[in-house]
């Protein structure tokens, strides 16, 4: 069945707008194959909309966010602001400000491994084989949005930690659900021992799981979490936990891969939802297209399951796991022989689209170039 949809995209900062292109690229390319309509409208965030408008934030952009059906963003940051710690206005302020403004609750981020670049992980191969799975982080609560406070003297400071009921069902249920199409186990990662807020998590999804029996419900201390990670992350399904923790351990699971280039995100709200790679603007590498795409397009397939688009996702992840086995991968997984981001958005492209030769010579992809000759 054919579908239209509206997507907003933020391009962004630094190398957002070279791997998001190829994003764009890769829905294109699945619209065509399964005749949807895919219909895009460009807005502003960051330090390319400060640069333009004044504001990091401007109200067109959350408009546009508003009326679209989900968000494609690029990645946020630029050096001259993270150089400037007088600056008052900042880039990542219009990141903030778009999750309050579309009540983007829920942080969505698959950990999953490749065993053609399981070399690059600083973990043991034999600890990684068959790593696949999900953290869910509460997105708008907890410490970083409680109340803050410091004396007079700057001798003493406070950060609130609250948590409501709502809050953590919203989140939960996702969780829940989830895990229900995958292997049915969810893990809460709190501090229950110590913590009120975490002993209300745990009450509150204790409670839930009487809803999902089919799902087997553990529980973890975060900190034993954090080394089980390291030690076994195949024991892992579903794992679900508050802003924080969630801040902490999702970036301590992103280094499994290999590659920050290679991991998608979602941040799900009521009535919308944004998708976006984990990795920042790395302004280094901007214009040179030499910027790993893979994160930005898994984010794609990540729109498209939100759309209930199963096979169209299926694919695209098919295509990225095809371009990682054959080793056309980008510089910051191969430094000599590699490949540009935009001849990665091609072949995942025309993967889609049957365009590849079944028996394809390497050689016959040049280094670099954004055709098949």
């Amino acid at each position: 069945m054919s579908l239209k949809k509206n997507i907003a995209v933020i391009e962004g900062d630094g190398i957002g707008p070279e791997v998001t292109k190829q994003s764009v690229k890769v829905l294109n390319a699945i619209a065509e194959q399964f005749g949807h309509e895919f219909d895009y409208k460009y807005c502003l965030l960051g330090a390319d909309a400060i640069d333009k408008t004044g504001t990091p934030l401007p109200e067109e952009t959350v408009d546009i966010c508003l009326d679209s059906d989900a968000i494609l963003f690029g990645a946020i940051g630029h050096p001259k602001y993270d150089n400037d710690p007088t600056a008052k206005v900042r880039p990542e302020q219009g990141l903030l400000g778009i999750r309050k403004a579309l009540q983007l609750f829920a942080n969505i981020r698959p950990i999953t491994t490749y065993s053609s670049l399981h070399h690059l992980s600083p973990l043991k191969t034999k600890n990684i084989e068959g790593v696949d799975f999900i953290i869910f982080r509460e997105l708008t609560g907890g410490i970083y949005f409680g109340k803050k406070e410091i004396n007079a003297e700057q001798t003493i400071a406070s950060d609130d930690c609250t948590y409501t009921k709502e809050e953590i069902e919203r989140v939960a249920h996702l969780a829940f659900q989830s895990a229900q199409t995958r292997k049915k186990k969810l893990t809460l990662v709190d501090k229950a021992n110590v913590l009120e807020t975490s002993r209300l998590w745990r009450k509150v999804v204790k409670d839930l799981a009487a809803q999902y029996p089919d799902v087997a419900l553990d529980f973890l201390f975060v900190d034993n979490a954090a080394m089980q990670i390291i030690l076994n992350p195949k024991q892992f399904d579903v794992i679900l936990t508050e802003n924080m923790f969630g801040d902490i351990i999702s970036d301590e699971a992103s280094v499994i891969s290999g590659s920050l280039g290679l991991l998608p995100s979602a941040s799900v709200g009521n009535k919308t939802a944004l998708f976006e790679p984990i990795h920042g603007s790395y302004p280094q590498a901007t214009g040179k297209d030499i910027a790993n795409p893979i994160g930005s397009i898994l984010s794609a397939a990540m729109l498209l399951d939100y759309f209930e688009l199963r096979e169209e996702a299926a694919l695209v992840r098919e295509a990225v796991e095809w371009t990682l086995t054959n080793q056309f991968v980008t510089k910051d997984i191969e430094p000599i022989n590699f490949y540009f981001t935009s001849t990665i958005g091609e072949l995942i492209s025309d993967y889609i689209g049957n365009k590849i030769p079944g028996r394809l010579n390497k050689e016959n992809i040049e280094l670099r170039k954004s055709t098949i000759i």
